[in-house]
Order: structure tokens, then C-alpha cells, then sequence
């Protein structure tokens, strides 16, 4: 009989197109996954993979196997989840990636809550700041923010949020005019930007009487960083200025170590989605989860 676990850590290999990125994802060392996968292919007589120095590539045969096996392990995990079901809790591996600072601040203390309702349920938490793939990665739920691009992943909207141009005072008080009061001048505003965006210094704006408005920047950022603590960081410093989310300057804006620029015009509200791959059987710890975080932030 064929080892389902064999068969799990080929897909793996599979789809991380690497024996190296497939035992991290698995948690497993290279040997044993590289052991494993010889054994499957001796055990069907047939070679599944054409292995080079740097990456591993599947054979016409692999190619047809690797559907058969992705359409296996959904049934396996469909079965498992009714059974499981039957008897209360949720099991498995539940596998999340988000950024630093929004899975700190909500995702982690979501995760440490639902994992008390769901004793038997393992939980991998990773955070970064790149838009990794959900299927090399093999992650169940990725947690993105901003404008949602184009994906084959299912996608389900849990918040918004509204982002502030932000400075500290000591940077407002460098400005000829102690401040900054018009759009012309934020756009001539020493900037702080996030490096991951493609367009990070262009807007639409909507101003005080409901008109909208192109705001662009008159000048490349002055400061670029991968992260949003990164960001705050240069704000709080007197840097310049930094379009951040709510949720994360909020304390700063309460204690007036950061001032919000044109509090009264609007930039673009952003959105806070779950993004989970799109495959014919959602396993009931994904859709669970995500219910509960949607349910837990919608308060």
C-alpha cells in the first residue's frame, strides 16, 4: 500500500520545486524527504522527478501523478474532517503567514485563542513582510492588507482600515511654516516610504468638499524599508513623513509622538483579507479559523 505521507512530501517537493524548501516547509531534514521520494519511485517503478544540482523538476509521468496526488490528499482531508467533526475540535496542521506587525498585534492573540478552543489543533505561525507563495509555502491562510492584486486564491475581506500621513513634531517643526497645511505642501514633504510598494508615493484623495484629487509626491522618498515598524520607526525619529495604518499609530497619535498630517482629507481605505488556496475541498480548520477571525475583529 502507498505511504500517504510519501505522497504528501512529493507534492511537497512538487510545489516548492526544491527537496531543500520542501523539508522546511515539512518541518522534515533533506534526507529524509530525499529517502522517502526514492522509495516512492521504487515502489512504483517509475521516475517522478528529474533532479538537477540546484532544483528538482517533475517527468510527464510526475506531472499526471502530482494531479492524482493533490486530488488524494484532498479526499483523505475531507474524510478526516467529517469524521473529526463528528466528534468535536479541529485537528491537524493549521499553517498562517501575515506581516510582522498586524500578526502580532491581532493575528497571534486570535491564533492563541482559537488554539484554546482546539486542543488537538497544531499551529505553525510565520511572519513576513514578502508576498510568499501560499502553495511553495504550502501555508492553509495568508493574512494580506492593502489593495488585494490579482490571485487565483480565494479571497475573503475580514476589516478595512484607513490609513494617515504621519510625521513627528520634531520634523513639523523643521518646515518653514512649522507644519504642513495644503496638499502641495505634503507632496514637497521628505518622505518615508514602503519599499514592497510599486506606486508608494500616489494616491486618490478625497479632500474636505467630497472632490477627489491625483496626489502625487513631488520627489522620490528620502527613506524606503520593507516593514511598517520600520516606518514608525523613521517617523517617530523626525525622518518625515509616513503613510501608516490606524491600528499601528494610533497609541503613537494618542500620546502626540506622531501628528496626523491633513486629518482631514481621506486617503484610500485598505483592506485586511484571507487568502487561502483554491482547491475543490476547504479543510475545516481554514474555514474555521477564518470565521473566527472575521468574527473577532467585525466587534
Amino acid at each position: 500500500m502507498i505511504n500517504m505521507q510519501r505522497l504528501e512530501m512529493f507534492v511537497a517537493v512538487a510545489e516548492a520545486g526544491s527537496f531543500t524548501r520542501a523539508a522546511q516547509t515539512l518541518g522534515l531534514t533533506k534526507a529524509v524527504v530525499s529517502f522517502n521520494i526514492k522509495q516512492l519511485e521504487q515502489e512504483l517503478g517509475v521516475a517522478l522527478l528529474i533532479r538537477s544540482t540546484r532544483n528538482v523538476a517533475m517527468t510527464d509521468t510526475g506531472e499526471r501523478f502530482y494531479q492524482r496526488c493533490q486530488q488524494l490528499l484532498q479526499d483523505a482531508e475531507r474524510v478526516l474532517d467529517e469524521v473529526r467533526g463528528d466528534h468535536g475540535g479541529l485537528r491537524g496542521l493549521l499553517r498562517i503567514i501575515t506581516t510582522p506587525e498586524y500578526g502580532a498585534r491581532v493575528v497571534v492573540p486570535a491564533l492563541a485563542d482559537f488554539a484554546a478552543l482546539h486542543p488537538q489543533l497544531r499551529i505553525q505561525h510565520v511572519a513576513s513582510s514578502q508576498n510568499n507563495d501560499l502553495i511553495a509555502g504550502r501555508f492553509d491562510v495568508a493574512i494580506r492588507l492593502g489593495q488585494l492584486a490579482n490571485s487565483t486564491h480565494h479571497a475573503r475581506l475580514i476589516d478595512q482600515f484607513d490609513i494617515y500621513p504621519v510625521a513627528s513634531p520634531a520634523y513639523l517643526s523643521t518646515l518653514r511654516d512649522g507644519g504642513i497645511r495644503t496638499p502641495e505642501q505634503l507632496a514637497g514633504a521628505t518622505w518615508i516610504a514602503h519599499s514592497r510598494l510599486s506606486s508608494p508615493l500616489n494616491w486618490q484623495v478625497v479632500k474636505p468638499d467630497g472632490d477627489t484629487l491625483l496626489f502625487a509626491a513631488s520627489q522620490p522618498p528620502a527613506i524606503m524599508a520593507d516593514s511598517a515598524a520600520a516606518l514608525l520607526a523613521f517617523a517617530l525619529s523626525g525622518a518625515g513623513v509616513a503613510l501608516l495604518p490606524s491600528w499601528l499609530v494610533q497609541d503613537a497619535l494618542a500620546a502626540g509622538t506622531l501628528i496626523a498630517v491633513l486629518p482631514d482629507h481621506r486617503f484610500p481605505r485598505q483592506g485586511i483579507y484571507a487568502l487561502y488556496p483554491n482547491t475543490r475541498h476547504v479543510p475545516e480548520r481554514v474555514r474555521g479559523f477564518i470565521d473566527f477571525l472575521h468574527a473577532r475583529v467585525s466587534k
